[in-house]
């Protein structure tokens, strides 16, 4: 298949059209305007950290009129924020399931009243989890697009414009990230719906252990690694649905977990209040423990921020 340079800039260009009627400017902070994306017809996603305020809060729309909205709920640990507009009607965005390395992608904003902006880059990286100072991001995307000022909030998209993921630049390191759509979806859908993500805990202390073939064997899948229970709070979930130290805990809810960073997303959102499946290994032998994640308070959630990473308390 040939194609024209011509072609491939035409591409862009309507990928940039079609998406922008999904891109918003969100007015919440002293400074420049920052960017959002329509993800229904009175909901806008967009970073946290953009909302230095949770009042007088302004959506710039495509059309150029400029509508209030307040604050569904917002999430630091993955920095994103839900707005809800309190009249006009939103464009929302198409969003793409998968991206691939080495993908063409453009990142979109419209960070001030004179219109829509756009940088083309491909996408350099497809990562996991990253750990944030207040929180756990389960996998974002690095593009060499420019992030230019009042780019976060704003949304990466493919050649077909549709959306990609979010753009921010609020977990430093002076970089800009993505996160990928289908996750910031489903935070976001939980956000408009509870106002804030739920964090939930077992009260153990573990620590990352390798798991030797037998092990793996009995789980019937290549797992390489699991949480080896070195401690236990007194009255927590943990003790009250069985579990004892000496167990390896392998799996909640049907996903693995063979280190600390796939505990505190598995301990996320949805569990949080219920009776969740855990998987562990007793004595060389798989066994399912049925055990009621509570939710963390918040004092528990300071003090878990300063705990080693390596004993990680859940």
């Amino acid at each position: 298949m040939s194609t024209t340079f011509n072609d491939l800039s035409n591409t862009f260009a309507d990928a940039a059209q079609k998406a922008g009627l999904s891109t918003v400017r969100v007015n919440g902070r002293e400074r420049m305007p920052a960017s959002g994306i329509a993800m229904a017809n009175n909901l806008v996603l967009t970073a946290d950290h953009v909302l230095e305020r949770d009042e007088d809060i302004g959506v710039g729309l495509p059309d150029g009129s400029t509508h209030k909205a307040v604050l569904a709920g917002r999430d630091p640990g993955t920095d994103l924020a839900v707005l809800k507009l309190e009249s006009g009607s939103l464009t929302p965005a198409e969003t793409a399931q998968v991206a691939r390395l080495g993908e063409l992608v453009l990142a979109l904003a419209r960070p001030s009243d004179d219109g829509l902006e756009a940088s083309l880059g491909t996408i350099s990286a497809l990562r996991g989890p990253v750990r944030t100072a207040r929180g756990l991001l389960e996998s974002h995307y690095r593009s060499d697009t420019t992030p230019f000022p009042g780019f976060s909030g704003g949304p990466l998209v493919n050649a077909e414009g549709k959306v990609l993921g979010i753009n921010t630049s609020g977990f430093g390191r002076g970089t800009s990230i993505t996160i990928p759509a289908d996750l910031a979806w489903k935070v976001a859908t939980e956000l408009a719906r509870a106002g804030s993500i739920q964090r939930g805990y077992l009260g153990i202390r573990s620590q990352q252990v390798e798991l030797n073939p037998a092990a793996q064997t009995n789980l019937r899948r290549a797992q390489p690694s699991g949480l080896l229970i070195i401690g236990m709070e007194q009255d927590s979930p943990a003790e009250a649905g069985g579990m004892l130290v000496g167990d390896i805990l392998v799996g909640i809810q049907g996903r693995y977990v063979s280190n600390h960073d796939e505990l505190f997303a598995g301990l996320s959102g949805e569990v949080v209040g219920k009776s969740a499946s855990l998987e562990v290994l007793r004595g060389g032998q798989m066994q399912l423990l049925n055990v009621t994640v509570q939710a963390r308070q918040a004092e528990q959630e300071q003090h878990r921020q300063h705990e080693h990473h390596h004993h990680g308390h859940r």
